[in-house]
């Protein structure tokens, strides 16, 4: 856990959606943000899509946003992986890791998944490496909430 203003700034981030349209991580400055590398591939990944969807679901109503970046599949499987996991949130498709390059301070490349909790001051105040658990990210998110922009 970093602090709201000690933690690392998180890269400009852009790219295209899974669904075809354009994303910009700068547009959700001021949010609280949850990032998940991901892959379909992914043992750890596969469980812990509900935990992820379920997290989601409760925190978005309170102003949280969760984005995945998909790594190293085609966005077929991608798709489908969303859908057996019932995943309502956005996912960048990043095949050849380029997003993901950007993080590379943070996130390790055989580091998937990982998730990231970026503060509504766009710095990176938690890292979690490997599968998260339902009250260990809850609670991540809880106190990024609580700090100031």
């Amino acid at each position: 856990m970093y602090g709201a203003t000690s933690g690392p700034a998180a890269p400009q981030v852009t790219g295209t959606l899974l669904s075809g349209s354009r994303f910009t991580l700068a547009q959700d400055r001021g949010h609280v943000v949850v990032l998940n590398f991901w892959g379909s591939w992914c043992t750890p990944c596969r469980a812990e899509a509900p935990l992820l969807s379920r997290l989601a679901r409760h925190f978005t109503p309170r102003g949280v946003r969760f984005l995945g970046v998909d790594i190293r599949d085609s966005p077929a499987t991608a798709e489908a992986f969303q859908r057996d996991f019932a995943i309502s949130y956005p996912s960048l498709n990043d095949p050849g890791d380029e997003i993901a390059l950007g993080f590379r301070d943070t996130v390790p490349p055989a580091g998937i998944p990982t998730t990231l909790v970026i503060g509504r001051s766009g710095r990176i105040t938690a890292r979690v490496i490997g599968q998260v658990s339902y009250p260990g990210l809850r609670g991540l998110i809880t106190q990024a909430l609580a700090q100031p922009a």
